[in-house]
């Protein structure tokens, strides 16, 4: 069977509240330890009413305090939003704190727009250019080599597995030449998957962290009893991506009855494009997508996302999946 994780973004359900969000990842997390994944992470977002997990940190730390060895982390941290310094000494202290088990996945997008990086105190045309360069710092507050002449408390020998995230060929390029393990955010921008992964695997180069390449791509996942009622949990998802690309993002709505027959072609056609790595249905169809999904990238994990307005029917999800996929 293959390595399953999940990402989760901490969605805040309308009529909800970020507090209600965060103990609903705690019991995800929970939820996805007791059934066998590898990994639970959390990716930062900034400014977006239905995503509670800007502080991706502190929210590591509460989810680290519910579950015991399910492995957590960032998925990810947008590096050019941060100093590596600071996030070497968040990282080494959830790591003190949940010894062997913290992930930090590096993501070069700012995951906001420009009003935010002002309110960041960032500025982001430069910082980007310097990703690579703070990818290599950071890594050294962490392992001591090269020497920066100055130390992280908590962070220097914090064993923290550091991961490049991306959705284009610059991640695998930068992955491949610190070796690396992988991750493709193909769960909404698919089309450069394949080649990004063909690169990644070529151009790898052996690292003390990692002696071959290893690759971990992202579907939208949503299981349920039967295809229909899978179909209909997974329409709150579909309409925040909806709302997100016209410009309205907001909190997670309730499922809606035959929603996506409500949608312009265009706007369908964008939909069905984004959605392409995903497994919606029964455990047998997700089972049979998930299997065409590995065969065709070679993968060595999948990390599962997606949101359900009602918080069960992901836990259900998740362990829906693992059976089908235990069963495959």
């Amino acid at each position: 069977m293959i390595d399953l994780s999940v990402l989760d973004l901490v969605p805040v359900r309308e009529g909800g509240t970020v507090s209600e969000a965060l103990a609903e990842t705690a019991l995800l997390a929970k939820c996805a330890e007791d059934a066998g994944y590898k990994r639970f992470w959390v990716a930062e977002h900034h400014a977006m009413e239905g995503i509670a997990g800007g502080a991706t940190a502190v929210v590591l730390a509460h989810v680290g305090k519910a579950t015991q060895s399910i492995r957590i982390g960032a998925g990810g941290i947008m590096l050019p939003n941060h100093n590596p310094f600071v996030i070497a000494e968040q990282f080494g202290t959830l790591d003190a704190l949940y010894p062997g088990r913290i992930d930090l996945g590096l993501g070069r997008a700012p995951g906001a727009d420009m009003r935010i990086a002002q309110a960041l105190r960032r500025d982001l045309a430069r910082v980007s250019e310097y990703f690579p360069q703070d990818v290599v710092e950071l890594r050294a507050l962490f392992t001591g080599e090269p020497e920066l002449g100055i130390k992280a408390t908590p962070g220097l020998g914090a064993a923290v597995q550091m991961w490049m995230l991306g959705s284009s060929t610059f991640g695998a390029q930068l992955a491949a030449a610190l070796g690396l393990p992988y991750a493709f955010a193909s769960h909404f921008a698919p089309d450069q998957l394949d080649d990004a992964l063909r690169l990644y695997r070529h151009q790898f180069r052996p690292s003390a962290a990692l002696d071959k390449p290893h690759v971990m791509v992202a579907m939208n996942v949503i299981a349920a009893d039967t295809d229909e009622e899978a179909v209909l949990l997974a329409s709150s998802m579909d309409q925040s991506f909806v709302a997100l690309r016209t410009g309205n993002p907001g909190k997670l709505k309730p499922p809606v009855p035959g929603y996506r027959q409500t949608l312009s072609p265009s706007m369908l056609a964008m939909l069905e494009h984004m959605r392409q790595a995903s497994a919606i249905g029964s455990a047998e169809t997700v089972r049979a997508a998930i299997a065409r999904f590995i065969e065709r990238t070679g993968a060595d994990e999948v990390i599962v996302g997606g949101a359900t307005f009602d918080p069960a029917a992901r836990r259900r999800s998740l362990e829906l999946t693992v059976k089908a996929i235990g069963g495959a």
